[in-house]
């Protein structure tokens, strides 16, 4: 069973941090681009940051750059988005997702495995 299961979300003020986690199982993480998604409340779901052993990290959202960082751990099968300088805007709650194999041409909505969502919310 594919499971991708986020944590780490949480209530933060501006200009504070969190990290993310997304813990994968039931598929070959290593081959896979995992992503990081997010969802404002009333907004369409858009991605943030991507990392793949093929192509490498790909960012999807350009108002990121300089603040959140993409890694993961293939020996624990894990993602980690570090979020740093949050901003109120960056309220969202934050999904991950796996589809294989690359960032650049991946179709997430169509055959990607998703988590369930970790709220974050950044007071300002």
């Amino acid at each position: 069973e594919v499971q991708l299961v986020e944590s780490g979300g949480g209530l933060v003020q501006a200009g504070g941090s969190l990290r993310l986690s997304c813990a994968a199982s039931g598929f070959p993480f290593d081959d896979y681009a995992i992503a990081w998604f997010r969802q404002a409340p009333g907004k369409e779901r858009e991605g943030v940051l991507c990392t793949s052993s093929r192509d490498g990290i790909t960012y999807y959202d350009n108002s990121v750059k300089g603040r959140f960082t993409i890694s993961r751990d293939n020996a624990k099968n894990t993602v980690y988005l570090r979020m740093n300088r949050l901003k109120p805007e960056d309220t969202a709650v934050y999904y991950c997702a796996a589809e294989s194999p690359y960032c650049s041409t991946s179709s997430w909505y169509v055959d990607g495995y998703w988590g369930q969502g970790t709220q974050v919310t950044v007071s300002s």
